[in-house]
């Protein structure tokens, strides 16, 4: 069977490379066409379109970059028709997925969402929209199934395709002599994904280093972003000789790091099945936060607080980020009786995430769906 699989984020094209790697055990001569990323390709897609090329971070970003968004969906809808797949399947990505997907429905493509937009958190009007296009949703937090059946819509719970990742992921005793780093304990910058995002927050995470000595440093490179951006921002901070910079192998830092400050998204969650306690972070553009702040309809920004209802996690948003917090709030997490508690939190987080297989029962789902259709 034919594929076309959109994801427009670095989240995205890790969940995605398993989904293709689950489709192609189920069904082996599957031509698969996707946008997303590097890791999609290796999995044995045909890129189209990465996505370095499609992140637009908030309201302003997004108005200031219309005109590309909207050539990027002619050129997608334009691609879908010369393809011609059996099954359309679009990976979280809201903004330009739910508009693609009510296109798809028109045309009478069969069209699956695989990791639900955030409609509990804001737009939940959107549902009636996603009802009305959507042929299946897979999603992978426990409380978005409830959530649906408000609205009489029945979704699949696959659980989080983390799990699965997390799980399978290897060992690694000489990751510390391979990056050239020394035998001090590591802590963690994830400063995001984007280069809007990164540049905004690695230089208040940098402003910590000089009061923690005992412990070393080490920037979680993004895998779309040269190293040279980093070192711009690590050198206008004078930070050159106390922080190193390590790409692409956000996992491997995970599992030697004793803690970690993490912008707000899916590394929050990714860090918390590492076991690495941590401070969420989150500044924006501050119009586009004035107008989130409005719409937004939940108690914490974190995925981890989210799923286990309680703020487990220290959330410093916008004016509370600054340097003296982040110094307060890190020292805290090497406490071991507040360390404790946080993985404590931990254990309930992964046992509400249920049991590994995501992929799998995702790729079961939309071969047999379609077989049936």
């Amino acid at each position: 069977m034919k594929y076309y699989i959109i994801a427009g984020e670095a989240s995205g094209d890790l969940h995605g490379s398993n989904l293709i790697k689950a489709l192609k055990k189920k069904d082996p001569q599957a031509d698969i066409r996707a946008w997303g990323g590097d890791l999609m390709e290796e999995a044995g897609a045909k890129l189209v379109k990465h996505y370095k090329d499609l992140a637009f971070m908030g309201f302003i970003e997004v108005v200031r970059n219309l005109r590309t968004i909207l050539g990027n969906m002619k050129f997608c809808k334009q691609d879908i028709e010369a393809f011609q797949p059996d099954a359309i399947i679009m990976i979280d990505y809201p903004g330009f997925n739910l508009r693609i997907a009510k296109w798809t429905h028109q045309k009478g493509f069969k069209t699956y969402y695989y990791i639900s937009p955030q409609l509990w958190a804001w737009h939940s009007s959107r549902v009636h929209g996603i009802k009305a296009t959507i042929d299946r949703m897979f999603v992978i937090l426990p409380f978005e199934q409830e959530f649906y059946e408000k609205y009489d819509y029945e979704v699949d719970f696959v659980g989080h395709p983390l799990m699965d990742v997390v799980e399978n992921f290897p060992e690694q005793p000489n990751f510390k002599s391979e990056n050239d780093l020394d035998e001090r304990p590591i802590i963690a910058l994830l400063p995001g994904s984007r280069r809007q995002e990164i540049s905004r927050m690695l230089e208040i995470m940098l402003q910590v280093i000089p009061h923690f000595p005992d412990y070393q440093f080490v920037i979680a490179g993004a895998p779309s972003m040269p190293v040279s951006f980093y070192e711009d921002i690590i050198r206008q901070a004078k930070a050159e000789d106390q922080v190193k910079v390590v790409s692409n192998q956000t996992y491997s830092i995970l599992r030697q790091a004793q803690a970690a400050l993490v912008t707000s998204g899916t590394a929050t969650l990714e860090t918390g099945l590492f076991n690495v306690p941590q401070v969420v972070c989150y500044r924006g553009n501050k119009l586009s936060y004035w107008i989130a702040r409005r719409l937004v309809n939940v108690k914490y920004i974190s995925l981890v607080n989210l799923i286990v209802d309680e703020p487990l996690l220290k959330e410093l948003i916008q004016d509370e980020l600054t340097a003296d917090n982040l110094q307060k709030e890190l020292g805290l997490l090497l406490n071991p009786i507040h360390r404790d508690k946080v993985l404590t939190g931990y254990a309930l987080l992964r046992e509400k995430l249920g049991e590994a297989g995501a992929s799998d029962r995702t790729a079961e789902l939309i071969t047999q769906h379609v077989n049936n259709a």
